[in-house]
C-alpha cells in the first residue's frame, strides 16, 4: 500500500519543513513525504521529501475561493487547505497523515498506518487539563479551543466524504470566534467522530506530546533514558509550537529539554543563523492577553 506524510507551509518555515522530514526519514523511510507551499514558487526542492508549490495543484475551484476569502492571512489559507490536500494525495496514496511543520519524530510511526487499515480516520486529544476546582481555564479550552488538535490527523480512501465535509466547514469560516463556538479549522473535529462514526481517537499519549499536556500525559524518564507517558507509551512527535516550548524552558515539562535541544540543532542546520527566541515567542502577546481576559471575566463573576 502506498502512504503518505504531507504539510503545509509559507516559504518562509520551509526550514521546519526540512527538520520534519528528516525525522520521519529516519523513523519511516517507506513512506512518501510532501510539502505544499502555499507561496514562493521558485523554490527548489527539499531534501528527504518532495516540494509542491501550490500552482502546481490540479484546478480546483475550493482553492481560489480559499485563496480569495482569506487572502489577507495565510495562516487560514494554509489551515483551510488541509482537508483538500489530503482528499487530492488520497487519489493517488490509500493512507495519508498530515502534520503541522512544526511536528518532530523521536520513534516510528508505523503503527498509525496499522490504525489507518482498521479506522477510517485518526485524531489525537488535546488532553488538556480537566480537573474543575484547580484547572478552569484548561477546562474551559475543551469547549473553546476543541477537544483534538487539528496538527495531525490520519486518513484513508473511504474518509473522501468526510474530508469534503471538512473542507466545507472551513469555507464556511475559518475564524476564532468563542461566542460562535468557532476555532479556526480546528473546532470543526469535534463533530468527526459523529461525521464519520469509524473515526479512532488515539489512545497513544505519545502522539502530538506537547506543552498543553503536560499535566494528563505524565512524562517519565526510564533508566535507559528514555522519556515515557504513564510508563508504557514511548513518545513518537512532539509538537514544537511556541507554546510547548515555552512550557520546556520554564520548567514545566523539563523532560522534554533534549527532545528540544535536538530538534533546535536539527533546525539550525537548516537555518544556521536560527534564534530560539524567535520560536518561542511566536503568538505569545495575544495568547497573554485572552488569557488575562479570562481571568478578569472569572474574578468579576466571583470564580
Amino acid at each position: 500500500m502506498k502512504t503518505a506524510f504531507c504539510t503545509i507551509s509559507t516559504a518562509s518555515h520551509l526550514y521546519k519543513v526540512s527538520a520534519l522530514f528528516e525525522s520521519l526519514w529516519r523513523h519511516d523511510n517507506d513512506a512518501d513525504r510532501i510539502c505544499w507551499c502555499i507561496d514562493g514558487n521558485g523554490i527548489n526542492g527539499l531534501e528527504n521529501g518532495a516540494l509542491i508549490n501550490l500552482n502546481a495543484f490540479p484546478k480546483d475551484q475550493r482553492i481560489d475561493q480559499l485563496f480569495h476569502q482569506y487572502s489577507s492571512s495565510k495562516d487560514r489559507i494554509r489551515w483551510s487547505l488541509k482537508p483538500i490536500v489530503m482528499e487530492h494525495l488520497l487519489q493517488s496514496y490509500d493512507k495519508v497523515i498530515y502534520v503541522d511543520n512544526d511536528i518532530y519524530f523521536f520513534s516510528s510511526p508505523s503503527f498509525l498506518w496499522d490504525e489507518l487499515d482498521k479506522n477510517n480516520l485518526l485524531l489525537t486529544p488535546h488532553h488538556y487539563a480537566r480537573n474543575p476546582k484547580k484547572d478552569q481555564n484548561w477546562l474551559e479550552a475543551n469547549y473553546k479551543v476543541g477537544l483534538y488538535n487539528a496538527g495531525f490527523i490520519g486518513a484513508n480512501k473511504n474518509s473522501v466524504d468526510a474530508l469534503k465535509w471538512w473542507a466545507e466547514c472551513c469555507l464556511y469560516r475559518c475564524e476564532k470566534s468563542w461566542f460562535r463556538g468557532l476555532f479556526d479549522d480546528q473546532k470543526y473535529l469535534d463533530l468527526m467522530p459523529i461525521v464519520h462514526p469509524n473515526t479512532k481517537v488515539l489512545e497513544h499519549q505519545g502522539c502530538n506530546v506537547a506543552g498543553w499536556n503536560v499535566d494528563v500525559c505524565k512524562r517519565t524518564l526510564g533508566e535507559s533514558g528514555i522519556v515515557t507517558i504513564d510508563h508504557k507509551w514511548p513518545i513518537v512527535f512532539v509538537h514544537f509550537n511556541g507554546f510547548s516550548i515555552r512550557a520546556i524552558l520554564n520548567g514545566d515539562d523539563p523532560l522534554l529539554k533534549t527532545q528540544l535541544d535536538e530538534y533546535v540543532d536539527m533546525l539550525q542546520r537548516h537555518r544556521p543563523s536560527l534564534q530560539l527566541e524567535t520560536l518561542w515567542k511566536e503568538n505569545t502577546l495575544w495568547d497573554r492577553v485572552k488569557y488575562r481576559a479570562w481571568k478578569l471575566l472569572n474574578s468579576l463573576k466571583g470564580n
